[in-house]
């Protein structure tokens, strides 16, 4: 219809690379979640407090992450720690970036899931002489996780498009391949079609995969 012709042999060869793209792109996004939440968990727990500086810290880095591009971010840990003698390569730069932004989305989540479990239960185990690490990890924890699964996941599907910001630090995710192998071929419709479809499929991957363990744990 426009006079373009696809040659999809070009995208065969380099398809290889692509596929180590979206394996980078899935390691960076499940690593960036496991610190993102474990960063998040505290960030919520601070954000309870009625003052001191947890309260602030925890507030500065919320309202930073949610009110910031995640590409400014991205930038201000890889160039900005650059340019004062701190070099980080572009994988680490990207996972720090990341887990930052994710920590900010997920404690605002967090929070709100506490908010509607009773604090009766966080006492009731501390009644028990249950240790305050203890009753949060093994009674308050548990119930929060299910109060917030889906907004988790949708997050976790958000870190996995956003790590495709990767490619302006010159990370090879799978953007970053995609990107490369184009420019060797100038084969670019091609090229992006076959990525979007791997993206596509790993964010359905990850939707199916969210609603089976769900339903898995409904019934357990």
């Amino acid at each position: 219809m426009f006079g373009y012709t696809f040659y999809w042999s070009m995208v065969w060869e380099k398809l290889p690379e692509l596929i180590e793209g979206a394996k980078a792109t899935l390691l960076l996004t499940v690593t960036s979640m496991v610190i993102g939440t474990l960063v998040a968990l505290a960030l919520s727990l601070l954000r309870r407090q009625q003052s001191g500086i947890g309260l602030h810290i925890s507030t500065g880095w919320i309202e930073v992450a949610r009110n910031t591009p995640a590409l400014f971010q991205i930038y201000m840990i890889y160039f900005g720690l650059g340019a004062v003698g701190l070099h980080l390569s572009s994988f680490t730069a990207m996972l720090i970036a990341l887990s930052f932004n994710n920590a900010g989305f997920l404690a605002e989540i967090f929070r709100g899931g506490l908010q509607s479990i009773p604090k009766q239960q966080y006492v009731a185990a501390r009644s028990l002489g249950i240790g305050s690490f203890q009753a949060y990890t093994h009674v308050v924890f548990p119930q929060l996780f299910r109060v917030v699964y889906f907004p988790y996941i949708n997050q976790l599907n958000w870190a996995l498009l956003n790590s495709s910001l990767g490619m302006v630090i010159g990370l090879r995710e799978l953007t970053g391949a995609t990107q490369a192998a184009q420019s060797e071929s100038f084969r670019t419709f091609e090229f992006f079609i076959v990525a979007a479809v791997l993206y596509y499929a790993l964010s359905k991957a990850i939707q199916l995969g969210a609603r089976l363990s769900f339903w898995r744990w409904v019934k357990e």
